[in-house]
């Protein structure tokens, strides 16, 4: 009985709240809401949210809480700031952008607090050149909290590896992953080149469809749920080829985890330390960032990078600028080129964007790309304009179709930075 009290109780908490209005606040050009549309399902009860664990931070009702702070949940590196922290300008006032919405989500002609109102965002940023224009944050979350990537770290993998082939770590992405780390020999991720599993072609057979029974959940059991030793253990469970590497393009997290097992034996420290002193440091980072890290210490690069909303930005930045941060070169220009090219096309991934290395390439070949991520997060990329996007969401599913609304607002403010 009590129980029946205990959950009626909850359900009246979450119904009272279902409906806040959007109460936005402003204080040194940064616009705050602690509420943010459908709170409720996402464990809003009264001023606070519910709190997640290790086996509740998957779940909409937790997420809020679990994707800005999941460095505290599981085992994680740190990712050093430096002494030195890039300032950002910031706008005098916040542009006016006005978007079409996507037919997804209804379509309609909105404005920011229109897309606010109607996504579920926890951070929105965008940045041209040195200046923030937009800083927003919903469901109480600040500016000092640790943003999930999920898949957006696969692109911080990549530039790693175009790092470790510059210092002569890596000799040739042309190289089986076995040649750096002899434990993968044997096993169809060993044999494959290093440029296919940049490309997400490897050839071998990796489900992911976000259903909770797929390989990528396997692997995410693997190596920060810990079933594994770790390192490459975890990406033997993955064993069996369907195609000849470099034959097709399928999505496949395992790829990058592959890539993330060869650039540690290759550098032979972890990948966190290497990003910090390379490129976390050096292009002025404000906060630590994490990356989430098996039981053998190797990171999760697949997914699992955590970080402050204006660092993500100032990452964005570093690659809107062609790797440069100030006078300095901090990722090779070729190297960022070719992984920002469509190395297949929009037809061939049937993803509508193109892909590069570990990096989504806009189906307009313009030079402009995007660090994707499930559930809503997203950097978004113009180098002509040195224009960059950063947005960080809970939407409830994998397949949650609210992206398109996103890639709207982003072609509108594209369109209206260049007016």
């Amino acid at each position: 009985m009590m129980r029946k009290i205990a959950t009626a109780v909850l359900v009246l908490a979450l119904s009272a709240c279902a409906n806040e209005p959007l109460q936005w606040t402003y204080q040194d050009g940064i616009g705050r809401n602690p509420s943010g549309p459908s709170a409720a399902q996402f464990g809003q009860i009264g001023g606070s949210y519910l709190r997640a664990t290790s086996s509740t931070w998957w779940q909409p009702a937790y997420s809020v809480d679990s994707f800005s702070r999941l460095d505290e949940i599981f085992a994680a590196n740190v990712v050093k700031r430096g002494a030195q922290v890039s300032p950002w300008k910031r706008a005098a006032k916040e542009p006016s952008y006005r978007y079409d919405g996507a037919p997804q989500l209804g379509g309609g002609r909105y404005d920011l607090d229109g897309y606010l109102a109607r996504n579920p965002t926890t951070s929105l940023i965008v940045a041209k050149d040195d200046t923030l224009l937009v800083e927003r944050y919903q469901y109480a979350r600040t500016d000092s909290h640790r943003f999930l990537s999920f898949s957006m770290a696969k692109t911080v993998t990549a530039m790693l590896m175009g790092l470790a082939v510059a210092d002569g770590k890596i000799r040739s992405i042309d190289d089986a992953a076995e040649v750096y780390e002899p434990r993968l020999a044997g096993t169809e991720y060993g044999k494959t080149p290093l440029r296919h599993l940049l490309t997400m072609s490897s050839g071998v057979q990796f489900r992911e469809d976000y259903d909770g029974t797929d390989d990528a959940s396997r692997l995410t059991a693997a190596t920060i749920g810990r079933r594994t030793s770790g390192g490459p253990e975890a990406v033997k469970l993955f064993n069996t080829r369907i195609a000849a590497p470099g034959e097709r393009w399928y999505y496949a997290s395992g790829e990058t985890q592959v890539l993330g097992v060869v650039l540690r034996a290759a550098i032979g420290r972890p990948l966190a330390e290497y990003l910090s002193e390379r490129i976390w440091q050096p292009m002025g980072a404000e906060s630590d960032a994490s990356w989430l890290a098996d039981a053998s210490g190797q990171e999760a690069v697949y997914s699992s990078f955590n970080a402050v909303a204006r660092d993500y930005a100032r990452f964005g930045m570093l690659l809107a600028k062609g790797g440069r941060a100030g006078d300095r070169q901090l990722i090779p220009a070729d190297w960022l080129a070719l992984a920002t090219k469509p190395h297949f096309s929009g037809r061939q991934t049937a993803k509508w964007f193109g892909y590069g290395f570990q990096t989504w390439i806009f189906p307009d070949n313009d030079g402009t790309f995007a660090l994707l991520g499930v559930r809503g997060q997203t950097i978004f990329v113009d180098p002509a304009e040195r224009l960059v996007m950063v947005h960080t969401a809970v939407r409830p599913s994998g397949r949650d179709p609210g992206g398109a609304d996103t890639v709207a607002l982003w072609r509108a403010v594209r369109t209206q930075s260049r007016d």
